[in-house]
């Protein structure tokens, strides 16, 4: 039998290793701990570069505080830090304090450090696979360089275990627009140098004015001004916790949680309950395989907040967490119903990109050349071809384009003011879209969605006071559901009496429908419960009742709202407008698709060449 193991001391080279694999564990985790200490030392221009998707260099240059000579080497050893005299680990407010960054990168790859304080000479200092280099002098005009050379080279298996060039160049890249993001007063530039090259990435000046202007500014240079056109200002405040940034309407969704930025702090965080909360606030406004696209910062006092719970400090913990969720999901809530109608631009963008012009090509020649044995038509020619080619005349044939026609819509005698928001109804198309005419365009209104939505709306309004109205069937509805279905449906019968729907056993697999909602009018019982029984299912993957009955009231909405296939008079399709005018949330249906597209006149005149 071999001898049992003794316990050992690990070297110091060995201890620094293990701890890289901690907190690098990938080129963009690298320049994340390198950005952040440059904004810790106050930095107000921050320069990156990479190659080989950071492998081969990382080098960081800023214009902070710097470091002085005698300094140098204890920046380098572990767990040595100026952040935090260790009195007290809740009360940080930087992004690093462990002192562990600049040590384990030192320990996996070649670096080196140059700064030079102000009214002190400028030093350096290397380490190579965790063995450093003496202090000496180092020519530099102010602030620090961090240049980091052959990642893991000590470490040559984590290497196997990174994706391409390509993919990490994208993951930093992705570190550095959130870290831009969350200090907009900070000009920024990534570069990237592979194969010789010097092609810029990123680059964004620093910010001025107010915050929430400097923070548009910045969110509208790297997310797009799409989305800083598209997003509402969120502002709240509850108990410490301040909440700010913007969200994107529900129309501005996305397919895949791509563009979710959060932060405590100004630390951008990957925080399940954050991204659990955004999506809670969006609940009714988007359909399940949509997501909603955000900036939002998170700003308490350090005492409220634990940032030590993840190596790398991408996740936290809130003293009171369900504080912080309902904060996030009112503010966001609030913020989207100010924003009352309004949906997205990208919606009226797609409609525009739809109308393509017909292509001008070249006019073709039907005349026969001269020469050759040919020659033009006769006079007399032409006017007995013109003549066999053109329409018999008769007392009963039609006479031009608007005999011609068939009427395709109904077009209302103008009333109603188009200066409102949503214009005045003209017409009505394929007896489900509204043409209203506005004073800087026209909107197409999808009548069911946003009839749908209004009723929604009515329905949750009433629930939260005093329940929804019910109006009593004169004979009860029998519908056959089956026993599971039937017992599904029975268990929730209280809270779907809130609902102004009130139903009662019928024995085996059935129930009876003794009330159904006075909104709605006339019901299709059976239907309706099956729609509300596919929603249950649907919703099952949630616990909390009231996200289950809004769904439910969702279904229950579809079934009172204008049908397609509606003809609508003027003062319907106008009154219809105004009251969307008057609702919030109401620029999307309960499936988070546009109610309506307003195009703008002058985006209509250069579709038809009238506008350069």
């Amino acid at each position: 039998m071999s001898a049992p193991p003794t316990i050992q001391q690990l070297g110091e080279d060995i201890v620094n290793r293990i701890a890289a694999g901690e907190v690098v564990e990938r080129p963009a985790s690298a320049v994340k701990e390198l950005v952040e200490n440059a904004l810790d030392a106050g930095a107000r221009r921050i320069d990156v570069t990479i190659a080989d998707g950071g492998r081969t260099l990382i080098r960081v240059v800023d214009d902070g505080w710097g470091i002085a000579p005698a300094q140098l080497p204890l920046a380098l050893a572990r767990h040595a830090t100026s952040k935090i005299d260790g009195s007290d680990l809740l009360n940080i407010h930087t992004f690093g304090f462990r002192g562990e960054a600049l040590a384990s990168l030192g320990a996996v790859g070649r670096l080196s450090l140059t700064s030079r304080r102000a009214g002190e000479e400028g030093a350096q200092i290397t380490v190579n696979g965790g063995a450093t280099t003496p202090t000496r002098p180092a020519a530099l005009s102010g602030g620090t360089v961090v240049e980091l050379r052959d990642l893991f080279f000590a470490t040559p298996a984590r290497l196997k275990f990174l994706r391409s060039d390509r993919a990490e160049a994208q993951a930093v890249a992705d570190v550095m627009r959130r870290l831009a993001m969350a200090e907009p007063f900070v000009a920024f530039t990534l570069r990237d140098a592979s194969g010789g090259e010097d092609r810029q990435v990123l680059r964004v000046n620093a910010e001025t004015g107010d915050l929430f202007d400097a923070l548009h500014g910045r969110l509208a240079a790297i997310l797009g001004r799409e989305f800083a056109e598209n997003a509402v200002r969120v502002d709240a405040e509850r108990d410490g916790f301040h909440m700010s940034g913007y969200a994107a309407l529900p129309t501005y969704s996305r397919g895949a949680a791509v563009a979710q930025y959060l932060f405590v702090n100004n630390r951008p965080v990957r925080d399940k309950l954050l991204i659990g909360a955004l999506k809670g606030a969006y609940a009714d406004l988007l359909s399940r395989d949509r997501h909603p696209a955000a900036a939002l910062f998170v700003s308490c006092d350090p005492q409220l907040v634990d940032v030590n719970v993840h190596p790398a400090k991408s996740e936290v913990r809130f003293r009171d967490p369900a504080l912080v969720r309902g904060l996030l999901v009112s503010a966001v809530r609030h913020a989207l119903l100010t924003a009352g109608h309004r949906a997205s631009t990208t919606v009226a963008d797609a409609t525009l990109a739809a109308f393509q012009p017909e292509p001008a090509f070249a006019p073709r020649a039907y005349q026969m050349p001269l020469g050759g044995g040919y020659s033009n038509p006769s006079p007399q020619a032409l006017r007995t071809a013109w003549a066999a080619q053109s329409p018999v005349s008769s007392p009963a044939a039609p006479q031009g384009f608007a005999e011609i026609a068939q009427p395709s819509a109904r077009i209302e005698e103008p009333m109603g003011d188009d200066s409102l928001p949503l214009g005045a109804a003209r017409a009505q198309i394929h007896e489900n879209y509204i043409i209203a005419q506005t004073a800087r365009g026209m909107v197409i209104v999808d009548q069911h969605a946003a009839h749908e939505r209004l009723v929604y709306e009515r329905l949750k309004e009433q629930m939260a006071h005093s329940g929804v109205a019910a109006q009593a069937l004169l004979i009860p509805d029998i519908v056959e559901l089956g026993a599971a279905g039937a017992a599904r449906l029975l268990a929730l019968a209280n809270d779907l009496s809130r609902l102004g729907l009130t139903i009662e056993p019928f024995g085996g697999g059935s129930v009876a429908v003794r009330e159904t909602p006075a909104i709605l009018g006339e019901v299709d019982s059976p239907a309706l419960l099956r729609d509300i029984l596919d929603e249950l299912d649907d919703s099952e993957q949630t616990s909390l009742l009231g996200a289950r009955l809004d769904a439910v009231l969702s279904r229950v909405a579809c079934h009172g709202s204008i049908r397609s296939g509606r003809r609508m008079r003027a003062e319907e399709m106008n009154a219809l407008l105004r009251e969307m005018e008057a609702t919030p949330a109401s620029g999307q249906c309960n499936h988070g698709r546009p109610t309506y597209v307003e195009l703008r006149l002058i985006d209509i005149e250069r579709l038809f060449g009238r506008r350069g």
